[in-house]
């Protein structure tokens, strides 16, 4: 018996030893890393495919020159792709928010990249409001605004005085603030990028498709909807994340009500996504741990169709066509923009890019993460100060931001759980 153990004890700390040498292998690999200009993220397959098939047309090389290999990266989509030069280089995160919260983070932690000088794109398509934009529309947003972290309740179960099921954490009736706050509901980007993007992208000739114009004339009986019928155009407004992929006038007005209060009369909803916010959470983690540049993120959406049907139709009807409407042209114009942003952050590289777009507007999350104070939501966690890395923190720092968090949504939060941890 004692033969026996020996050996079963062996063959664990065999296995163990062999498990670290191949990620001790993996980590210190003989291969430099790679130090991307720009890291383009895309969500799925036909959003990759446009990149792929288009680039070679670039002045920058074929992105698929150097596939990479990671781990942790989505089962349909375990390669990175770069120029030979690393300069540009595309993530595909995999649809919704858990698949690219999981991929950013297999990015941002993979010592393959150096990542604290790399601009990221995520760019991909979306619906559009017909409010703002239009089929093919590129939209550039300084706010993502993940909706749908609410309570919800079955629309027929709701009071007469209700427009609509959605409360917000800590309240009990709709369009309200929340106080009861994970972190993840508002994010906001560099200001200042997005307009130097929005300056580049409008270098591009968007493509049209006049096939597309009945169907877009539909919306213009509606007023507040003309510029759905106006041809695809370069816009500044900001994009919605949701795993819910939803159509109708109610949830659509519900949401850009949701948009408006929670940046504090500051966003202006146009575009619906199901993965901007994730990806934004995990480059605020990542820029914590001072792995990424958080000034250095640009999101682009491309209205590939309408987020609700034209006023005389109807909802389920629009949402389960077949036709696929924008779909084409949104695909071409995220690259057709995209490429122009690109082009010029590598084209001014030296004089500009390199150090950073500075900017003047609150940049991160809702909680203060990265220092600053938020224009939005309940105040900062932090007072200000950036929450510093992990391993220049104090014992009991990660239970200090915990309990404020505890004691704001007792402050706050008329709904607040009462049965919270008490402090000793």
């Amino acid at each position: 018996m004692k033969k026996l153990f020996t050996f079963k004890l062996s063959s664990v700390w065999l296995s163990a030893i062999l498990t670290f040498v191949a990620v001790f292998a993996h980590i210190t690999n003989d291969e430099p890393p790679i130090v991307p200009k720009v890291m383009i993220v895309s969500m799925w397959a036909a959003e990759s495919e446009a990149w792929h098939h288009n680039f070679p047309r670039s002045p920058w090389g074929n992105l698929t020159a150097q596939p990479i290999g990671i781990p942790g990266l989505s089962v349909l989509y375990p390669q990175i792709f770069c120029i030979e030069s690393g300069d540009v280089c595309q993530i595909v995160v995999g649809e919704g928010e858990i698949n690219a919260a999981a991929s950013m983070m297999a990015l941002v932690l993979s010592p393959r990249f150096v990542l604290t000088q790399t601009y990221f794109l995520i760019a991909g398509i979306a619906g559009v409001n017909p409010r703002h934009g239009t089929l093919g529309s590129i939209a550039l947003a300084q706010y993502s605004v993940q909706v749908a972290l609410q309570y919800e309740i079955d629309i027929r179960s709701l009071p007469d005085d209700f427009s609509t099921g959605y409360i917000s954490f800590g309240n009990s009736k709709p369009h309200e603030y929340p106080t009861i706050t994970y972190g993840t509901e508002v994010f906001e980007v560099n200001a200042q990028l997005r307009d130097a993007a929005v300056v580049l992208a409008r270098k591009a000739v968007l493509r049209d498709d006049l096939e597309l114009q009945p169907y877009r004339a539909q919306y213009v009986a509606d007023e507040a909807f003309e510029k759905a019928a106006q041809p695809p155009g370069i816009i500044k407004c900001d994009s919605t994340t949701s795993d819910v992929y939803y159509s109708g006038n109610q949830l659509g007005d519900t949401f850009e009500e949701t948009t408006r209060i929670w940046t504090n009369d500051s966003g202006v909803y146009c575009m619906t996504a199901q993965e901007d916010s994730a990806s934004l959470e995990v480059l605020v983690r990542g820029a914590v741990q001072e792995l990424v540049d958080f000034s250095r993120v640009i999101i682009l959406r491309a209205g590939s169709n309408f987020d609700r049907g034209p006023p005389s139709g109807d909802d389920l009807e629009h949402l389960a066509s077949a036709d696929p409407r924008g779909f084409f042209i949104a695909l071409e114009n995220t690259y057709l923009a995209g490429i122009e942003i690109i082009s010029g952050i590598l084209s001014d590289w030296d004089c500009t890019y390199e150090k950073g777009v500075p900017h003047d507007n609150y940049i991160g999350d809702i909680f203060g993460s990265l220092g600053g104070h938020p224009d939005f939501g309940l105040g900062s966690l932090t007072d200000g100060e950036p929450v510093p890395p992990i391993e220049s923190r104090t014992r009991g720092d990660h239970l200090q931001l915990g309990d404020r968090e505890m004691e704001r949504r007792r402050a706050f939060g008329r709904q607040a759980p009462t049965k919270l941890l008490k402090k000793p």
